[in-house]
């Protein structure tokens, strides 16, 4: 009995503030385990953010690589385009002085016939009225033929290019022809179907170097007193001018025709103290 009354003694003697103090305990530490919770939650949130940024920041650096790279493409591009628009600028002004000097031509040489024509025609009509010879009219008539094959063969030739040194450039077989009926130079056709092709023609040796069909480019070496002379990156139809010995005009090569590894063209050489007979031969190292 008296020890039951102590213990009443000692719990009613325990001060108050150790109750509050044990509460305020169990408070402070219940926020605590919120607070740790809700920030383990938020660095789980901050972390899976900067992943999703590091992958976004991946894809969009890919992205702009793979931007740059088609902007260099297109930069490639547009500096062939220029290089190509640059050399048919050229050549139309060129094209363009040729087509002018040949309407002149043509128009003189019209008038020339014309009046040619006009005086033959006057001629015809005085024999006609003071001779009734059937074979001379027939030899008059004959004449006048002959007068307008001549305009008409001399019309055709005009619509031929004429290169800075005049000649006529023929752009295929049938130019060719015509130009071999008039007699002032020699023309030899030639086709060089690999690299390292050559051909002989008369004293000259023309090799195959390289060939560019996309655009119309071709690279060819020629041989000729003992030397050897490159011309790169010619065009179709263009001419290339040489001098050898015995010849005071020049001699002149033309490729009508590039494709891939292939070219199709002639040589021109002067008649006029030509050093030796030209023939054909064909030849491959």
């Amino acid at each position: 009995m008296f020890e039951e009354n102590n213990e009443s003694q000692n719990i009613a003697s325990t001060p108050r503030w150790v109750g509050i103090a044990i509460v305020l305990l169990a408070v402070v530490s219940l926020v605590g385990l919120g607070i740790a919770s809700s920030t383990s939650s938020r660095a789980k949130d901050v972390l899976a953010a900067q992943q999703t940024a590091q992958s976004d920041l991946k894809a969009l650096q890919a992205h702009v690589d793979g931007l740059a790279k088609r902007l260099a493409d297109a930069d490639d591009r547009n500096a062939e385009i220029q290089g190509q628009l640059t050399v048919v600028t050229d050549r139309l002004k060129l094209t363009q002085g040729e087509l002018s000097r040949a309407r002149q031509q043509a128009k003189q040489i019209k008038e020339d016939y014309g009046k040619q024509l006009a005086s033959m025609q006057d001629e015809v009509k005085s024999e006609l009225a003071t001779k009734a010879d059937s074979e001379d009219v027939r030899s008059l008539h004959g004449d006048v033929a002959g007068v307008r094959s001549d305009l008409e063969a001399t019309a055709s030739q005009l619509h031929m290019a004429r290169g800075e040194l005049g000649t006529l450039i023929a752009r295929n077989s049938d130019e060719i022809a015509q130009l071999r009926r008039l007699g002032d130079r020699d023309y030899f056709e030639f086709t060089l179907s690999k690299k390292g092709e050559r051909t002989k023609l008369g004293h000259v040796m023309v090799e195959l170097r390289g060939t560019n069909a996309r655009r119309h480019q071709f690279t060819v070496a020629l041989y000729a007193d003992d030397q050897r002379l490159e011309k790169k990156n010619r065009a179709v139809n263009e001419p290339i001018y040489f001098y050898t010995r015995g010849y005071r005009a020049p001699l002149e090569l033309v490729v009508n025709q590039v494709s891939k590894s292939k070219v199709v063209g002639y040589v021109s050489i002067p008649k006029a103290s030509a050093p030796a007979s030209a023939s054909g031969a064909s030849s491959s190292d």
